[in-house]
């Protein structure tokens, strides 16, 4: 079948967090055999790498897997403030986390897939890849940037049989939006503007994050894709 992914190695950046333990648990269910990576990883197939120190990120790719050819780059983090009091460190920890070690990740993993002439890279993006959100400068810049970073690196490497392309989540129940999901003023306006009535849950993201990793998507280059029930049709 297409969307099988038997034989196939997988490394799951922000494996132990709520979508991507999702995402890990859907690319093993398809066959792959899955390395997770995080701060607080606990599989036992875990790496415990902090990404946003330099020099972990070339060794979580050479001690996850000798072969690669599945790369989810899923974690990150959101700080929130006004603009005009965001903190220069809160400013630079999210660009860092969120978009240099994301580019520092997938540039070591290309180096492995230009050898092997294939590879696949997902990238996970967001709303804010398409619009600025409130009180979340930092996070909209970076999400902003991954969006375009995911054009850019499948432009270099799409002839070489390098798949790079993001999904977008919308608003999904995870220890990242449980603030907003808590703060009835600003919970209640999004769920009005969901056309599925709901907030997304982790495994409804399974089904693209499977479809962008199998041969099903072998000719799909550079798209950032949604899962959002329906928020950008409003």
């Amino acid at each position: 079948m297409s969307f099988r992914l038997d034989h196939q190695r997988a490394l799951v950046t922000g494996g132990s967090g709520g979508l991507g333990r999702a995402i890990a648990e859907a690319l093993r269910q398809a066959g792959a055999r899955v390395v997770v990576v995080g701060r607080s990883a606990k599989p036992s197939n875990a790496i415990c790498r902090d990404l946003t120190q330099s020099g972990e990120l070339a060794k979580a790719i050479g001690e996850a897997v000798d072969r690669l050819d599945i790369l989810v780059v899923a974690h990150g983090i959101a700080r929130r403030g006004a603009a005009e009091d965001f903190s220069r460190a809160d400013w630079d920890d999210t660009l860092h986390t969120n978009l240099t070690s994301a580019f520092e990740i997938a540039q070591a993993a290309g180096r492995q897939f230009l050898k092997q002439q294939r590879g696949k890279i997902i990238f996970i993006a967001s709303m804010l890849s398409f619009s600025g959100g409130w009180h979340a400068s930092a996070y909209a810049a970076s999400k902003g940037g991954i969006a375009q970073l995911t054009k850019a690196l499948c432009n270099e490497w799409a002839a070489h049989g390098i798949n790079v392309n993001a999904i977008a989540p919308g608003y999904f129940e995870t220890p990242l939006t449980e603030p907003l999901r808590a703060d009835p003023t600003r919970s209640q306006p999004i769920l009005d503007r969901l056309p599925a009535g709901r907030w997304g849950r982790p495994d409804d993201l399974t089904g693209a994050v499977v479809f962008l990793a199998s041969p099903a998507s072998d000719y799909v280059h550079g798209i950032i894709l949604p899962v959002d029930g329906g928020w950008l049709a409003r």
